[in-house]
């Protein structure tokens, strides 16, 4: 009767895990086919980056993941292909998300200045845990204390593990200073239970925007070798709506390149969580950006502050991304009269 019990709340607690939150990265913008498919191709040029957050890494119950994208542009075609794997994983009890997707995106030119850019992402799911990680009552010796048996629980295996497919859809209008995107995940609410019964994935809906204040430029070099520096200030925002959780980012960038200061907060001041104020982080961000005639590499820090209940004893977050992107374009060619979203690059 005891092990049945025992099953049951753990069913009850995985039935909990499902409902929680996808994975988060802090610097959203330098995570662009994650936070939205419609990025596929935005740059007009080729790209591959990696995102690596580590969460709460005093704790236990910390979280580790880690992210990979390349993304291209078709020029004939004034369309965007990409591809993302990511790996999430919780510490306590080995839960494991795995996942790789596949997106396109289209160029939809409505003006000289104005441009959306719809997107679409299929994705191939494993999710899977380790029961050998837990230790339960009947395996201890109740005169010595000592674990005496390590046999998994009866009736589970040590290892679960299911796999299912996933869809994505999302959309960008921007300008040469704005941008508003919208984000559907989890399409369809595929069933992730690991353990037979109904569990569907909550459906996630996000925004972001922002605008960017282009201030008047720096200049680094003399005579043929001068090259105008970005200088300016981006508001920026995102919301995201998953089962009962949600969660906001507000905060600016400031650019002086090579160099990119961000800060923002990250929480829901307006809505109670059981009676508990969701505020969650302030967000630090400091990020460099080295430009050639024909390539970028962005490489970035954060660290979230975390001002919740859990406290800064939970040793926050530590957050990392590196982002390359080149030129595939024939240079014979001249250049492509379009606009480019005027987004961070953190």
């Amino acid at each position: 009767m005891y092990k049945v019990s025992l099953t049951l709340l753990l069913m009850l607690f995985m039935g909990a895990t499902v409902t929680a939150q996808d994975p988060q990265f802090s610097q959203f913008y330098a995570a662009p086919l994650y936070l939205n498919p419609a990025f596929a191709g935005s740059t007009g040029q080729a790209r591959i980056g990696t995102n690596y957050r580590n969460q709460w890494p005093a704790i236990d119950a910390n979280f580790n993941t880690i992210s990979a994208f390349a993304d291209f542009y078709i020029e004939s075609k004034k369309s965007g292909v990409g591809f993302i794997l990511n790996r999430d994983r919780e510490g306590l009890l080995g839960l494991q998300s795995t996942s790789f997707g596949a997106m396109y995106s289209y160029e939809l030119n409505i003006s000289k200045k104005l441009s959306f850019r719809p997107g679409f992402q299929a994705s191939i799911y494993n999710r899977s845990i380790n029961f050998d990680r837990l230790t339960f009552g009947d395996q201890f010796d109740p005169t010595t204390g000592q674990v005496v048996n390590r046999q998994s629980v009866e009736g589970l295996n040590s290892g679960q593990s299911k796999f299912f497919p996933d869809m994505t859809m999302g959309g960008l209008l921007y300008s040469k200073n704005g941008w508003f995107g919208v984000t559907v995940a989890h399409i369809t609410q595929p069933n992730q239970s690991l353990m037979g019964s109904n569990d569907p994935l909550p459906r996630k809906i996000s925004g972001h925007a922002g605008w960017k204040f282009y201030l008047t430029p720096g200049v680094m070099g003399q005579g043929f070798y001068n090259k105008a520096r970005e200088r300016s200030i981006t508001p920026t925002m995102q919301y995201r709506h998953q089962g009962r959780f949600d969660q906001m980012d507000l905060g600016v960038y400031y650019t002086f390149e090579p160099l990119i200061i961000g800060t923002w907060y990250r929480g829901v001041p307006f809505k109670n969580v059981n009676g508990i104020v969701n505020n969650e982080s302030i967000v630090l961000l400091i990020g460099f950006t080295q430009k050639g005639d024909k390539n970028i590499l962005n490489i970035g820090y954060s660290y979230d502050y975390t001002i919740s209940k859990l406290g800064p004893a939970s040793g926050g977050a530590h957050e990392f991304s590196i982002v390359y992107s080149w030129s595939t374009r024939d240079p014979r060619k001249p250049p492509p009269d379009k606009l480019f979203i005027p987004c961070p690059d953190f």
